[in-house]
C-alpha cells in the first residue's frame, strides 16, 4: 500500500463514513443483529458504536489493516469479544453455518470478485441466519446509471477500488442469496452518482429438494 491507500484515504474514508447521516443509516440496518456476528470488510471500526447488547461474539476481517491506534480504541469501547483477522472476503476459512449474521456495509463496492465474497457469506450463514447489507451502487435510472459508468474509471482509483456502478441486489442473488428485504434511496446529501443505497437483509438460499 503507498501512502494515499494507508494513510490519506482512510482518514479521508473515516471522515466521510463516520458523519452523522451515515452512522444514522448504520444504526439502522444494524439493531436487529445478534448472536455471533461477521463483519467483513471492517474498515476503521465504524459499525462498531452501532451493534446492539444481542451480540455476544463479533470476528472482523479486511484484508488491510487501516488507523490501528483509532481501531483499537474503538474495539476497546464495545462489550462483546472482538475477533480480528488479516483476510479477503472471497475465500473465508470459517467452517460452514457457523454464523448468526453476516455484515456488510459500504464492502461489497471494493471486494474484486463479490460474487466469490457472497457465496461465502451464504455460506457460513447458519440456517436462518442473515446477511445484513448497506451498500452503495448502481442507479436505477438509465441516466445516472450512465453517468456512473462513465466515472467508475476514476472513482476506483480515486477511492481504492471503490466501484460506483455495480447492481447489488443483482449480485447478491447472483451469489446464492435470497433477499428478504430490501430498500432503495438516495442517501441523504450525496450526489446520486455516489450515493444510491441499497439497504436490506438477505439468507441463504435453500438447495433443492
Amino acid at each position: 500500500m503507498g501512502l494515499y491507500a494507508q494513510h490519506v484515504f482512510p482518514r479521508l474514508m473515516d471522515w466521510t463514513l463516520g458523519g452523522e447521516v451515515p452512522s444514522r443509516e448504520r444504526a439502522r440496518v444494524l439493531r436487529e443483529v445478534g448472536g455471533e456476528v461477521l463483519e467483513i470488510g471492517f474498515g476503521t471500526g465504524l459499525n462498531l458504536a452501532h451493534y446492539p447488547p444481542a451480540v455476544t461474539r463479533l470476528t472482523i476481517i479486511d484484508d488491510a489493516e487501516l488507523l490501528r491506534a483509532r481501531v483499537d480504541a474503538r474495539v476497546a469501547m464495545v462489550p462483546f469479544p472482538v475477533e480480528r483477522a488479516r483476510l479477503n472476503a472471497e475465500r473465508l476459512p470459517f467452517e460452514p453455518a457457523r454464523f448468526d449474521y453476516v455484515v456488510s456495509t459500504w464492502t461489497l463496492c471494493t471486494i474484486p470478485d463479490a460474487l466469490a465474497a457472497v457465496r461465502e457469506i451464504g455460506r457460513v450463514l447458519r440456517p436462518g441466519g442473515r446477511f445484513i447489507f448497506l451498500e452503495h451502487g448502481r442507479s436505477d435510472d438509465p441516466q445516472v446509471a450512465r453517468w456512473q459508468d462513465r466515472l467508475n474509471p476514476l472513482q476506483n482509483v480515486m477511492a481504492c477500488g471503490c466501484n460506483i456502478n455495480r447492481p447489488m441486489d443483482s449480485l447478491i442473488r447472483a451469489g446464492g442469496l435470497d433477499i428478504t428485504a430490501l430498500e432503495r434511496y438516495g442517501l441523504e446529501g450525496m450526489p446520486r452518482i455516489f450515493g444510491e443505497m441499497y439497504r436490506g437483509s438477505a439468507v441463504a438460499r435453500s438447495a433443492p429438494a
